[in-house]
């Protein structure tokens, strides 16, 4: 049985183990953020070669604002990793690996490749996401999908530190993501916000939705376990719950 010792805020559920992908030890910060819709501002007119090199294209920006009581207390818990557990500990590489890991991630599961899943995410984990996402419809599965280039705004959440009855050590980062999709999916039941691309050229207007994940990172620093991280929770806001 797992005993807390430390704790941000409530727990949230899922896993994913990230030995492939630059995360070889890492974390989490807590803020708040805003989007701006740059759609809309006017493009400049290019011409000839400049056309090439400075092809103007549309940007969403995003800005955050952090709570500043949540950043002071998850830099507590940065520095209680750095200074019990990994020397080299960064929550920067580990936002990074975090980002990677998602992305890979869920296009894994937008495929419905399940056993592709193994090593990365929770066990237990792999078998609940097996049965939700094969009673979605098509177009939700698609929207599981988030490549890396359509990541707005990743965000650090709930940081914890337990031990087991068995002297194990384990430490759990909540990362949540903004990301776009043009996956047509229903307003009335979507909790997304649809963010518009400018027509350049002869390209046509492109409406996409912003939809946020959660996913849970876990790792286990006992000594003599491998240092992989793993996904323990998983979930895509309107489709994966």
């Amino acid at each position: 049985m797992v005993s807390l010792l430390f704790r941000c805020y409530p727990r949230l559920p899922s896993s994913f183990t990230l030995a492939r992908f630059v995360l070889n030890q890492n974390l989490v910060r807590s803020q708040r953020c805003c989007l701006v819709r740059a759609g809309n501002l006017p493009a400049r007119r290019t011409y000839s070669s400049e056309r090439d090199q400075h092809h103007p294209k549309p940007k969403v920006v995003v800005v955050g604002i952090p709570n500043p009581f949540i950043w002071f207390r998850t830099r507590i818990y940065y520095f209680l990793i750095r200074t019990y557990f990994d020397k080299e500990f960064s929550i920067e590489e580990f936002t990074e690996g975090a980002k990677q890991a998602f992305s890979h991630v869920s296009r894994l599961l937008s495929r419905c490749q399940f056993e592709a899943l193994e090593g990365l995410v929770a066990k237990d984990l792999i078998g609940k996401l097996e049965q939700k996402c094969g009673s979605l419809p098509c177009s939700y599965q698609r929207a599981l999908c988030a490549e890396p280039e359509d990541v707005m705004y990743t965000m650090p959440g709930d940081v914890g530190i337990f031990y087991d009855d068995d002297g194990r050590k384990f430490v759990s980062i909540l990362m949540r993501f903004w990301y776009l999709t043009s996956v047509g999916l229903p307003d009335d039941i979507m909790e997304g916000t649809r963010m518009f691309t400018v027509s350049i050229g002869d390209r046509e207007m492109e409406a996409k939705r912003l939809l946020t994940a959660i996913y849970e990172f876990q790792r286990e620093f006992t000594k003599g376990v491998a240092p992989d991280w793993t996904i323990t929770r998983i979930e895509h806001s309107s489709l994966l719950d």
